[in-house]
């Protein structure tokens, strides 16, 4: 029996299984401090410690168990950090910041919730909810946004109305979650799409062949609780220059048709100032700057934190920590089918991305985290660049939607003074969703983007 157990471990030193523990002490101390203020009452107790923080020591781990000179190790971790991919999502990510904030700032957010509003059908108030949240998210590419904006909205009409207020917050972030997972700026898709190649164009196509199916089900479900008549007081769109709205269609129109990411989100901001300056009372250019500034600063943690996991990663890839992972992989792929290896290997892929968001509670870092080892599982199995860019997406939101300590839930249940237990039953797009994925994988849909 010790004779066993040496034999594994030294096959586990070799085969860089060992690699892999600087990312397990990460998620040790990430969850660990977060389980700890949860027991404590400690509201959003997993945000308490920044997961900016809780990765320094498993870099330090990490170094420490590289082989040669420290300069040498170091030198690892700075490449993983400079790899082109991280700088282009971390200059993407203080884009889309800056693009968000400049619309707030100039009343777009008020002005495309209201725009909504007016056409909302006063006797389906649960779709409309839904359908407004879902619209948000595509357009501004942030679930987290959209639920600020919309929770109160929906927290209002809930009270006016006698709808189930648990159930109005899972509808909530059941659309913002639809935007998080389909919107061509949102951080998971550029993160999936950076990490797993493929085009922006060509993932929405597939990503909006599995997610609509899912949204139509979904208000089907919404729709069978039954048609309420909301008053007209609960309701109340205040006067906005509907205008100011216009940049999230801009930007819509110009992601759509496939222009860059870059382009589209520097003439978002563009408009969105132009259109501010002109039609927003005392919107000056100082204000303009500011707001660009502050769209950088709320980008922050998650800008400095893909630098650190691109050099973690790096690290782990070197010491043969992916290599571990991906013949795990492979092993599981080939013990449960050689005929249907493509589906085993999108099981692995989704299976791995929904571990990753189940330990962070952070569908971007998860993809991120995740993206070297799901990336060379679709390579070697000749898998769609742009389906498992899909994949990582879907399921890292599916499972976002639905975690007790996710920020959206947290958020969610703070503004209505829920417990976030009370609303996750009740997310039925994140449960819709993740079926329909399961599905495609089964059934290998859609094919005509598959390569």
């Amino acid at each position: 029996m010790l004779k066993m157990r040496n034999t594994f471990i030294h096959q586990f030193k070799l085969s860089g299984g060992y690699a892999l523990f600087p990312i397990f002490l990460f998620l040790i101390l990430f969850i660990g401090s977060g389980v700890y203020f949860s027991l404590q009452g400690t509201p959003f107790a997993f945000y308490q410690v920044s997961a900016t923080v809780a990765i320094l020591p498993a870099i330090i781990l990490a170094i420490g168990f590289g082989q040669g000179n420290f300069t040498t190790k170091l030198d690892n971790f700075i490449e993983g950090v400079r790899d082109s991919s991280i700088i282009t999502m971390c200059m993407i990510y203080l884009l889309a910041g800056a693009y968000t904030e400049v619309l707030k700032g100039i009343g777009g957010v008020e002005a495309t919730v209201n725009l909504t509003l007016s056409f909302l059908p006063m006797q389906a108030t649960l779709p409309g909810i839904f359908l407004l949240s879902a619209f948000i998210a595509t357009a501004m590419g942030t679930s987290m946004g959209t639920i600020a904006a919309m929770a109160p909205i929906a927290f209002g009409i809930a009270h006016a109305t006698d709808l189930s207020i648990p159930l109005t917050m899972g509808t909530v972030v059941g659309g913002a979650m639809f935007g998080d997972n389909l919107s061509l700026i949102s951080d998971t898709t550029i993160a999936a799409v950076q990490t797993q190649g493929g085009t922006l164009k060509e993932k929405f196509k597939i990503n909006s062949l599995i997610a609509l199916p899912a949204m139509f089900i979904t208000l089907i479900i919404l729709i069978a609780y039954g048609f309420n008549t909301p008053c007209q007081s609960c309701v109340k769109i205040t006067e906005s220059q509907w205008i100011v709205s216009t940049p999230y269609f801009f930007v819509l129109a110009l992601a759509i048709s496939g222009v860059n990411v870059f382009l589209v989100l520097i003439l978002g901001i563009l408009s969105a100032g132009i259109i501010g300056l002109g039609f927003t009372v005392n919107y000056s250019l100082v204000t303009y700057a500011k707001n660009i500034y502050q769209g950088y600063g709320s980008m922050q943690e998650i800008l400095v934190l893909s630098l650190l996991i691109g050099g973690l990663s790096h690290l782990t890839k070197i010491q043969g920590g992916l290599r571990f992972l991906i013949d795990l992989a492979s092993r599981f792929v080939h013990k449960f089918s050689k005929k249907r290896t493509k589906i085993v290997a999108e099981v692995a892929i989704a299976s791995i991305v929904s571990v990753g968001d189940i330990c962070t509670a952070n569908n971007t870092i998860a993809i991120i985290l995740t993206g070297d080892a799901t990336c060379e599982l679709a390579k070697k199995y000749n898998l769609s660049s742009a389906r498992t860019a899909t994949l990582v997406d879907l399921f890292s939101c599916v499972f976002q939607g639905i975690l007790p300590y996710s920020a959206q839930i947290l958020l969610a249940g703070s503004i209505a003074g829920l417990s976030p237990l009370e609303i996750i039953p009740h997310v039925y797009y994140c449960y819709t969703l993740g079926i329909a994925g399961i599905l495609a994988i089964l059934l290998q849909k859609p094919r005509c983007y598959m390569k």
